[in-house]
């Protein structure tokens, strides 16, 4: 949490976040959620690489999955999200 604040402060034009929820209670996977939903609708633009599918699902325009190096899937992560077989498929959901 601290390195993604000092990040922000040098007014970054993309953020990379490397599994922002892994380990953290889930109070403060809901803030960032919330603050990564804010910096979107600003206009930065976030990459994320997350194994928490809800989590990407919520401040995702776009989704890739990869599967031992290699994309196994790419579409809009609004149509993951409604294709509950497909989720299954790919993620074991």
């Amino acid at each position: 949490m601290l390195t993604i604040g000092r990040t922000l402060m040098t007014n970054p034009k993309l953020l990379l976040l490397d599994e922002p929820s892994e380990g953290l209670a889930p109070l403060l996977v809901e803030r960032i959620l919330e603050r990564t939903q804010e910096l979107k609708k600003l206009g930065l633009t976030l990459m994320i690489a997350e194994q928490n599918l809800e989590f990407s699902l919520q401040v995702s325009d776009r989704v890739y999955v990869l599967e031992r190096g290699e994309v196994s899937y790419s579409g809009s992560a609004s149509d993951l999200a409604q294709n509950e077989e497909l989720q299954h498929q790919l993620l074991s959901v």
